[in-house]
């Protein structure tokens, strides 16, 4: 066990010391090998979006331990969890008037324990917020968001406002976790909860973004013409691997601190 460490060790000590474009090129290489791995070995890749969200909901769960338990929020940054109930909120909306299904009633959940956490950090903790480290810009991404949605947007017959918030809520997805990147790179020093919390949602990131990148493989194609024409599958479908990729240079710095034994997480400058 011991060698095998050591060796894992070694391995991400050299990945470290290279340059960023070979980084960026092991990352495709590693994405595309795990997406190789979950084709042959995940036999019905729906099953990966339902792996997604509870992978997800584990990591809510570590972040409700942190604030009933530890009675600290931080290193949460609030506007990341505000921006996730609007989109969640938006969502929610268009579930309802356009397909209601399981997923809404999984966003239900989301979005009130969102509210709980948000409710949490503005006033039961409000004393241990970092509001000075939580200074993302929020415009940077909702304005663009905005403007995406209303150039980019499903070409299906509903009405047209519905078809633009989805779009919006989906844009704004892919960005959301931002402000918690910035807020942790301002820090530099990470603690356990809020790192498996923010693990946990890369892994939940990836596991959806490779359900959707094998159901394209999967039926060569059609899967993507079924959600309309133009360019809204494909955006649909970047971003998803966009926020992915947001998170994973986090979650490489997460992997080896584990490996190395540190329960504190310390992220070196220029990660976010």
């Amino acid at each position: 066990m011991r060698g095998s460490k050591r060796s894992i060790g070694v391995v991400i000590g050299w990945v470290r010391r290279q340059p960023p474009k070979v980084k960026a090129f092991l990352s495709v290489v590693a994405g595309m090998a795990a997406l190789a791995f979950l084709r042959f070995v995940v036999y019905d890749h729906d099953n990966l979006f339902v792996a997604a969200e509870a992978v997800h909901a584990v990591g809510i769960s570590v972040l409700i331990y942190k604030l009933t338990k530890e009675k600290t929020c931080a290193g949460l940054s609030l506007k990341s969890q505000e921006l996730t109930a609007i989109f969640l909120a938006v969502r929610l909306y268009c579930s309802f008037v356009m397909e209601f299904d399981i997923h809404t009633v999984l966003d239900s959940a989301t979005l009130v324990t969102t509210l709980w956490v948000i409710y949490m950090i503005r006033f039961k903790l409000k004393s241990s917020y970092m509001e000075d480290k939580d200074n993302f810009a929020v415009y940077y991404v909702v304005v663009p968001c905005v403007v995406l949605a209303l150039a980019v947007h499903p070409t299906t017959s509903h009405n047209i406002v519905n078809r633009i918030f989805w779009a919006f809520c989906v844009y704004l997805e892919a960005v959301s976790v931002l402000p918690q990147l910035r807020l942790m790179q301002n820090t530099k020093i990470v603690e356990p909860f809020t790192s498996h919390y923010v693990f946990a949602l890369g892994i939940s990131r990836f596991l959806s973004c490779a359900h959707w990148v094998l159901q394209v493989l999967d039926t060569r194609g059609r899967f993507l013409t079924a959600l309309g024409y133009g360019m809204w599958p494909s955006m649909v479908l970047l971003s998803e691997i966009v926020q992915t990729f947001i998170l994973a240079d986090f979650c490489y710095y997460y992997i080896k601190s584990v490996f190395d034994g540190q329960l504190v997480l310390r992220l070196p400058a220029g990660v976010v």
